[in-house]
């Protein structure tokens, strides 16, 4: 029987956030306002394309099974692989154009974060130190906040490390979210493979270390079952088996990857270089702090994704949505483990690791999920008034206007970055000779795609054989110069782009 004493405690308990609650909104709000999410999220034009495909589903018009706005390419068979993603991208669309889009990644980044410090709590990390991470975590993740579905990725990736560091769950579960995975993002296969890094770090840990070998053993077997699970529900998809061939086909394409820029590695020179080696410091001092604690999986997930984040700058805000939590609960256990101390040292750090561990107490008795409505009505009030769209600095907003203007049957000569804008603005009318679909193109296209919009030998040719009428390009091009001695005459120019016509 509930007292009255503790009854108005519980129910205030309900409007009181917990850490992981209060850093979420935060992150909504700097996503959204301070880092101008309503533009920024859509500094890739990707998002364009996404959407149409999206509405177009919703329409009823099916899963896209050949490509509709290529200029080149158009009827060629196309594996829509985040078809998922794009259909909750249009429907968002449909609901407040692209300010509700904006507030659908925002929310879903803000939930990456909530999950984060689930993470940190089933790792044993220390209170204040999650704290002090979550600013790295933005640094980190922010750099690849985009209105594209690898934010969906992330959630899931995400998520179902938090499902394994459980050690124990529904595989319904790991089905589900497998399948939902494999209909939203290319990530999809992370899922087996990531049980099976824990599947074989307890095979390998009776071996190294002096553990019970049937404990090992039945945890092993059911991490096995887990990837087992994970890898067989990812064939529920439109594609079935022919969705892996076609994703490995594209990874492994190393000259089509290494012409993609997320794909190469991060200059450190760059603003905000600093935390993100920050984070791959902390990472690397949790892998090697796992190992002493006897934890080879996340020693393991700390070489594999600081490995491919020094390589590719797009892993850079897995390791810190993956590998800061893993590193906290090593560094919290390395500390109040830590012997040979000065006393004086020993009993502040006691002190430090006591006062964390009473604010955690405190903090998990906070629900707060109240507070959600108003958070939702707070943005559903102040978006509107936001100026959502492509950012009219890096996109040709102006002289897409101009473009409108002219007979639809033109071949328009338009750079990669441009594309999704294109097809979002023209809602795939305007068929583009590039877009971000580089998996559709391939490695062959791009090379001859490169060659011209770079003005390398033979770039003429290239000009003449794909007989464009039309050009659409950014100012800073050399390309534009080149034309304009061929005969090519400017229709429009602004700061930013420049329409071009053929004699």
């Amino acid at each position: 029987m509930q007292t009255w004493t503790s009854a108005p405690q519980d129910w205030i308990a309900w409007f009181m956030p917990d850490l992981a609650l209060i850093v979420s909104m935060i992150t909504l709000f700097v996503c959204l306002f301070l880092f101008d999410g309503t533009r920024t999220l859509f500094r890739d034009s990707d998002s364009g394309w996404h959407i149409r495909t999206g509405e177009a589903i919703l329409r009823g018009e099916g899963l896209p099974s050949r490509d509709s706005y290529s200029l080149t390419r158009n009827g060629t068979p196309w594996v829509a692989w985040e078809w998922g993603a794009d259909v909750l991208m249009g429907a968002a669309h449909q609901a407040g154009g692209l300010a509700a889009v904006a507030a659908l990644y925002g929310f879903v980044i803000a939930a990456c974060t909530w999950i984060w410090f689930q993470l940190h709590w089933a790792a044993g990390g220390n209170f204040l130190l999650a704290g002090a991470m979550s600013t790295l975590l933005l640094s980190t993740g922010n750099i690849h906040w985009l209105a594209r579905p690898h934010v969906f990725g992330w959630l899931l990736l995400i998520g179902f490390v938090s499902y394994l560091e459980k050690s124990s769950g529904r595989l319904w579960l790991v089905a589900l979210m497998s399948a939902v995975w494999a209909n939203i993002h290319a990530s999809f296969f992370l899922a087996p493979v990531l049980a099976a890094i824990y599947a074989l770090s307890h095979v390998a840990r009776p071996l190294i270390w002096n553990l019970d070998r049937e404990d090992e053993r039945r945890k092993a077997r059911w991490y096995a079952l887990v990837a087992i699970t994970a890898a067989a529900a990812t064939l529920v998809n439109p594609y079935g088996l022919k969705l892996h061939a076609h994703v490995f086909q594209y990874l492994l394409n190393a000259e089509l990857i290494s012409r993609i820029g997320e794909f190469q590695s991060f200059n450190f020179h760059a603003e905000g270089g600093t935390q993100i080696l920050l984070t791959l410091l902390i990472a690397g001092l949790g892998g090697v702090l796992a190992v002493g604690q006897r934890k080879l999986a996340h020693f393991l997930l700390a070489v594999l994704w600081i490995a491919i984040a020094l390589r590719s700058a797009r892993a850079l805000p897995v390791v810190g949505l993956l590998l800061l939590p893993l590193a906290n609960g090593a560094v919290s256990e390395a500390l109040a483990r830590a012997r040979g101390l000065r006393p004086q040292i020993r009993k502040r750090l006691d002190a430090f690791l006591e006062y964390s561990a009473n604010l955690r107490g405190i903090d998990a008795s906070a629900r707060g999920w109240l507070v959600l409505p108003v958070v939702v009505a707070v943005v559903a009030a102040l978006l509107p008034a936001a100026h959502a769209g492509f950012p009219p600095d890096q996109f040709p907003v102006a002289a897409a206007a101009e473009l409108e203007k002219l007979p639809s049957g033109i071949r328009l000569l338009a750079p990669d970055m441009y594309g999704g804008y294109i097809i979002y603005r023209f809602n795939g009318t305007r068929k583009v000779f590039f877009d971000g679909r580089s998996d559709f193109y391939g490695g062959e296209y791009m090379k001859d795609y490169l060659r011209l919009i770079e003005v390398r030998p033979g770039w003429q040719q290239q000009l003449q054989a794909l007989a464009f009428t039309h050009a659409l390009l950014p100012n800073r091009y050399s390309l534009i110069p080149a034309l304009e001695q061929l005969g090519w005459k400017k229709l429009y120019s602004d700061d930013v782009a420049s329409l071009l016509e053929r004699p």
